[in-house]
């Protein structure tokens, strides 16, 4: 643009120039003014109008036409000098004009900027008190507009802070998420009083109100239940499930009404945190499950880690083997990959939810969790020490596994630092490798070895090998696991092994070397 303005500035100066002597050359051979009898003359009437003559002898009088020469080359001059004028205000304008591009052009790209800034900052937590009674004024964190910058500078900057997450070498620095991250806390509550147990808890180890605020989901209308959770005030944000109503389902499965509730709670107090309130991310606990002193610092560390790794679907505080015989006490700091959801105190990331949201179960939502067309080949992390136990016997499972399993399942008593450790050997590209080498090169001992004392010498790793359905579920008996598997799945295992403590050794559940996947028909 700045160079055709330019052009048209050259190309006027040219005309001037040419139009000048053009003019000279004309008004220098004009036969002279005023000769009677020879039709001649500029103007009509000759000498009387120019006030020139003859001189004597018959000639032209050249002083009294030089200056009538140059009084016409001076009005020509000055129409000329208009003219100029005109050029130098238009290129002012010009100069003004890409000025102001200029100034647009670095003010956009000031905008798109901080637009960019502004996308990767999760919004405000949620308003803390909402009145019990009035549903209604549970009011949408309201969305910032943003002004769309060019793909290139979002790509760039979507690098950028996908490094700084990461942190050096591909590794999360010290895996600490950034400190304007939220992680809000979703009780699911219904009809227990006993939920303050669990308020209590979290209330107390929570290190702030603001990066992870409290927000408890009542369904049943139970009143009592409403009061415990009310009676703490704004330290917690109390929200109803508004649909109360029965749910038809087939008459075979109408002992298992609760089931259908609890699916549709699910649904409609996930929706509340993430399209409501607009967060990032959620921690899921139930209002019978305490948790434990780092429980926070758990969540924290391993939020990056599940924002880095697309193999990664969820982070569980919860090991289904986690009774106080079969961990290590000594090893609180060890976490692990499995393909098996856990539940019981986990991380969801919105657009996790943004997948599961539209083919949401109206049943069992977490046995639909573990089918092979939601988790895709992904996988949770989980602790050696649980970071959550349950202490709700009473529940829609009627105290399935409570009294076999749940009720001896150790919780993790001593902090530990997460976010001050690497935990990008969680990472699948830098877990499996090692992981199936140190499984695999385990020494292979039959069940009978690990029950005799003395016949089996250090600490482990010991592999016990499996070769179907049924041999998992004799020598998960006989080793003290769980014995069930969904959708061909072992509870806590990885690539189909199974990790524990065994009367102090370290022993490994596995499948023959060369596995490749579960078969669903052991469910």
């Amino acid at each position: 643009m700045v160079r055709k303005k330019g052009s048209l500035i050259l190309c006027g100066a040219f005309l001037f120039v040419a139009w000048n002597a053009l003019l000279l050359l004309y008004l220098w051979g004009r036969p002279p003014i005023g000769r009677l009898g020879e039709g001649g003359g500029a103007e009509p009437g000759g000498q009387e109008e120019w006030g020139v003559g003859r001189g004597k002898g018959g000639r032209v009088n050249l002083a009294g036409e030089v200056i009538r020469l140059a009084e016409e080359v001076e009005v020509q001059l000055e129409t000329q000098k208009k003219l100029l004028k005109q050029i130098e205000s238009h290129r002012a304008v010009w100069a003004r004009q890409k000025d102001v591009g200029k100034r647009e052009t670095d003010n956009t790209k000031d905008v798109n900027q901080e637009v960019v800034q502004q996308s990767q900052t999760p919004p405000p937590p949620p308003k803390d008190s909402v009145d019990d009674g009035d549903q209604t004024q549970i009011k949408p964190t309201q969305k910032p507009v943003y002004t769309v910058a060019s793909a290139s500078k979002l790509e760039q900057h979507q690098d950028i802070e996908k490094k700084e997450e990461i942190g050096e070498n591909d590794k999360p620095a010290t895996s600490e998420a950034r400190p304007d991250v939220i992680i809000p806390i979703l009780v699911i509550a219904c009809d227990r009083v006993t939920v303050k147990r669990s308020l209590d808890k979290l209330i107390q180890y929570r290190p702030s109100p603001e990066q992870y605020p409290i927000i408890v989901s009542q369904d049943c209308g139970h009143a009592e239940t409403a009061r415990v959770i009310s009676s703490y005030g704004d330290q917690v944000r109390h929200i109803k499930q508004p649909d109360l109503s029965d749910i038809r389902v087939r008459p075979e499965h109408r002992k298992f009404q609760g089931y259908y509730k609890i699916a549709r709670h699910y649904h409609w107090a996930l929706n509340q945190v993430f399209n409501t309130f607009s967060q990032s991310t959620v921690v899921i606990v139930e209002d019978d499950l305490e948790v434990a002193p780092d429980f926070f610092e758990y969540f924290r560390a391993l939020y990056p880690i599940l924002r880095a790794d697309p193999t990664l679907w969820c982070a569980s505080a919860w090991n289904d083997n986690g009774r106080e015989a079969l961990v290590d006490p000594s090893k609180a700091h060890l976490l692990y990959r499995t393909d098996f959801f856990p539940g019981l105190g986990w991380m969801l990331l919105k657009e996790m939810w943004d997948e599961l949201e539209p083919k949401w179960p109206s049943a069992f939502w977490d046995d639909w969790m573990r089918q092979p067309e939601q988790r895709k080949e992904r996988s949770c992390i989980r602790p050696e020490i649980s970071r959550t136990i349950t202490f709700g016997r009473k529940g829609v499972s009627l105290g399935q596994f409570f009294d076999q399993y749940l009720r001896y399942i150790k919780l993790n008593t001593e902090f530990v630092p997460f976010t001050k450790q690497d935990l990008s050997y969680l990472l699948k590209e830098n877990y499996d490798e090692k992981f199936i080498k140190e499984m695999y090169s385990a020494p292979l001992v039959k069940i009978e070895d690990l029950q005799q004392a003395g016949t089996l010498k250090g600490p482990g790793p010991f592999r016990v090998q499996y070769s179907s359905r049924d041999s998992f579920k004799v020598f998960a008996r006989k080793l003290g696991v769980m014995d069930d598997l969904k959708s061909g799945v072992p509870r806590t295992g990885y690539r189909g092994i199974v990790g524990f403590l065994f009367r102090g050794r370290r022993v490994v559940l596995a499948p023959p070397e060369g596995w490749t996947q579960y078969d669903v028909s052991w469910s």
